[in-house]
């Protein structure tokens, strides 16, 4: 995983285990992980809250 980083700003992520996401703080987006497997895709990610 710390091959991973944001597809949208290139930046690292962090690893949410609770809700199984992986957070990208700059572009204030968090990737859902379903089975294991990290869904990278922008459409896909839940937008976090200020």
């Amino acid at each position: 995983m710390e091959l991973l980083v944001c597809p949208v700003t290139k930046t690292t992520l962090e690893y949410n285990a609770e809700n199984q996401e992986l957070i990208s703080r700059a572009a204030k987006l968090a990737y859902p992980i379903r089975n294991g497997i990290p869904i990278m895709l922008e459409e896909e990610a839940r937008k976090l809250e200020d």
